[in-house]
């Protein structure tokens, strides 16, 4: 049985801990709501694009980009990772980490490109340890318009045959989920002949014109569409960050309290058992000596 010093001991350890992770819980729901507020922001804006390129592209009838044509058979695929730089948020890295390498097995060759410490560590751990790494923190903007240069040169060349996206998308403040999803290619829902007239005439709104020619406006838009989804992501996966952290550190103080509850009590128990023996052994030992 623990004595009552060892129990102090662990009651004062659990103490200071819950003191960081109550510190860390603060400062999770602090960064939260500016990172929700831009993700807010970003996300409707990388949704408008994505389906205004694919309506675009439907509305010609061919369009010479490399981001519309499928890549070069047999080269590996392109997985884009974004995880935390940071731990101390439950499961949320290890998620997401697991769904890429859940998809990764089911592909014959994979290339990485990951952002975020705990995403390049857990590529390295794979035996690769030269591969494209960013941080998810400092200037997100500039991150992404590097990754999105560094994934469309491989692309273009014929290193990688697409380009598919594995992050944690924020469901609620409560729940993370992880997400794939192919960028390039872009993935069209249909093509013009297989719409019904009907549904064509609803989703296109009047012929569009194109100045000086669709393959000019759609090799500008394209690049900005890779970049601001990527973008759009990194945000995302900041704020996901920040709920499952302020998720799990408010467990670890509820928990930390509970544990010291229960220590107290061990501790009052022993001290009371140490106690009650020196009494008896006084009394035992009065008795011996036949003192009343």
């Amino acid at each position: 049985m623990p004595s009552v010093k060892d129990l102090r001991d662990r009651i004062r350890s659990l103490k200071n801990t819950q003191q960081i992770t109550k510190a860390m819980k603060q400062v999770a729901a602090a960064k939260i709501r500016r990172a929700e507020l831009a993700q807010k922001r970003a996300r409707p804006y990388a949704d408008a694009l994505g389906e205004m390129l694919s309506d675009l592209i439907r509305a010609v009838s061919s369009v010479d980009h490399p981001f519309t044509k499928p890549g070069r058979e047999g080269a590996p695929v392109g997985i884009l990772l974004l995880s935390a730089d940071k731990g101390l948020a439950g499961a949320f890295n290890s998620n997401v980490i697991h769904s890429a390498q859940a998809f990764a097995r089911g592909q014959s060759a994979v290339r990485y490109y990951t952002v975020g410490t705990k995403a390049r560590n857990a590529v390295r751990r794979l035996g690769i340890a030269e591969h494209p790494a960013w941080p998810l923190g400092g200037d997100k903007l500039e991150t992404a318009r590097a990754i999105a240069a560094a994934a469309t040169a491989d692309f273009e060349s014929g290193a990688i045959s697409e380009v598919v996206l594995v992050s944690q998308r924020l469901v609620s403040m409560m729940s993370q989920r992880p997400q794939t999803r192919t960028l390039v290619p872009i993935q069209t829902t249909a093509s013009a002949s297989e719409r019904s007239p009907e549904r064509g005439a609803a989703e296109s709104k009047g012929a569009v014109e194109f100045a000086p020619s669709p393959e000019f406006v759609l090799s500008r838009l394209l690049p900005k569409y890779l970049e601001f989804t990527i973008y759009s992501a990194m945000l995302e996966t900041d704020a996901a960050f920040f709920a499952a952290q302020l998720v799990a550190m408010t467990n670890a103080t509820e928990n930390a309290s509970k544990l010291v509850d229960e220590l107290t009590i061990a501790m009052n128990n022993a001290r009371q058992a140490a106690i009650t023996k020196e009494l008896l052994e006084i009394v035992a030992g009065a008795e011996a000596l036949g003192v009343e």
